[in-house]
């Protein structure tokens, strides 16, 4: 068994690690369709046709009709020509085709490999659930896309968030089983583990609010200072909703409110992971390089908002997300215990 996982499994690595990238890739094309209002642009979905552009004059006219017909037209972009409406369509058109390779990239290689008996014992199932995961991603994301073209021109920041959250769960599976294939190097701690699970937490839960601040435009409210909000460190309107907990879900002040202060904690946590790794003197690069990436990523966040969410700043802050996040992964697969 051990030849055999050794004669395969840096291919298997080299995949899954692929297969990342390109994840990375769509995240990051997800989050310039977003924030240029691309999202809602292609108003059908058409699973294998749609993977082709609009190809001639004649298609450009029916899919621009078709996206007359919607709410965003409509109520929002009435003014559009051809011309602008193209420069959207690009954006959701190649977040939707990079779904779509990504899918072929990992799908194909998947049963090549089990029709090889290529995929060593205990990971079939492991690779087949990320193979259902890649699917329910993309119903994920047309259902996220419905909630836009009924009466209101926005998605639900719900299910924009769940389309988000899937994504990098997809992401972080896939690159868990990538360095098990390379035989990464563990130093087992269990004391560092188990902060580095509770520091993951944080980062898991600041993105859930970052995704809600992007989905409801909550970074567009006091957006000219921080960490005071209108000079207040509890803005007046923090409570406009009832019942109150209620806010910090639907209240633009609130979200953003709870993003402000969840990674503020956050960057803290995980500098103290970094600080708890030095001391105990197990701190690998990946440590030094996660203390770096969270101070990084802490300053593009409130770069971001003081810019007035400028796209390359906007779009830099969620890449930083991404890459914080695998970073933490690599630390807590590096520390996690020896299975007894």
């Amino acid at each position: 068994m051990k030849k055999y996982k050794e004669t395969h499994a840096p291919i298997l690595a080299f995949w899954l690690f692929g297969c990342c990238f390109l994840v990375t890739a769509m995240v990051i094309v997800g989050a310039i369709t977003r924030l240029t209002d691309s999202g809602l642009s292609m108003v059908e979905w058409r699973p294998l046709m749609g993977a082709l552009p609009p190809l001639n004059e004649t298609e450009w006219a029916r899919v621009f009709d078709l996206y007359k017909r919607s709410p965003e037209f409509m109520k929002e972009n009435s003014w559009m020509s051809l011309s602008d409406f193209k420069t959207i369509f690009f954006w959701e058109w190649l977040h939707r085709l990079l779904g779509r390779l990504i899918g072929l990239a990992y799908a194909l290689p998947f049963f090549w490999f089990l029709l090889k008996k290529q995929i060593p014992g205990g990971y079939k199932l492991k690779l087949f659930g990320l193979l259902l995961l890649g699917g329910a991603q993309g119903i994920m994301g047309w259902y996220m896309v419905q909630s836009g073209l009924i009466d209101h021109p926005e998605v639900s920041h719900y299910r924009l968030a769940a389309h988000l959250g899937l994504a990098l769960l997809i992401l972080g599976l896939m690159f868990w089983l990538g360095l098990t294939f390379r035989n990464t190097t563990r130093n087992p701690n269990r004391t560092l583990y188990a902060h580095g699970l509770v520091a993951l937490g944080f980062v898991v839960i600041t993105i859930f609010w970052g995704a809600c601040t992007a989905g409801l435009d909550a970074g567009l409210v006091y957006n000219e200072s921080f960490p005071k909000m209108g000079g207040h460190w509890l803005p007046p309107d923090l409570f406009f909703y009832q019942p109150a907990w209620i806010n910090f879900f639907e209240n633009h002040v609130s979200v953003q409110f709870a993003h402000r202060w969840l990674a503020t904690i956050t960057a803290l946590f995980v500098l103290s992971l970094w600080g708890h790794a030095v001391y105990k003197k197990t701190a690998r690069i990946v440590f030094h390089l996660l203390a770096v990436m969270i101070c990084i990523q802490f300053a593009l966040g409130i770069s971001t908002l003081l810019s007035g969410i400028a796209l390359p700043l906007a779009v830099a802050h969620q890449s930083g997300a991404v890459i914080l996040l695998l970073l933490l992964i690599f630390c807590l697969y590096s520390t996690r215990p020896a299975a007894s």
